[in-house]
């Protein structure tokens, strides 16, 4: 049970505290998930920057950057929970991305 203390006294929280309670706590967690999804994608967006001169119709994309390209296109497809957010954002004790998506072939 969830209770909050009024006066020094702790009191159980009412149906309707409750439900505002678990509406504030769903929304801060989605707000986490939206925050770490835009991170995702700006992180992607550099990728595929880096790589857009390959996309040029003088310039032959290599398969691998093609795969990898879609790969990065697919993450929010294929990374969906904030769980999978986080194992794409975890970084080294140097700082480095260490998820293997974000290594350029």
């Amino acid at each position: 049970m969830v209770h909050k203390i009024t006066n020094g006294i702790e009191i159980e929280l009412t149906a309707d505290e409750l439900a505002e309670y678990n509406a504030k706590q769903t929304a801060w967690n989605n707000a986490s998930a939206d925050r770490k999804l835009a991170q995702i994608k700006s992180l992607r967006l550099e990728r595929l920057i880096e790589t857009d001169y390959l996309a040029n119709s003088d310039v032959t994309m290599p398969d691998n950057i093609k795969t990898w390209r879609q790969s990065l296109r697919d993450i929010p497809s294929n990374h969906t929970d904030e769980d999978a957010y986080d194992i794409l954002l975890a970084r080294d004790s140097d700082g480095k991305l260490t998820h293997s998506i974000w290594s350029k072939p």
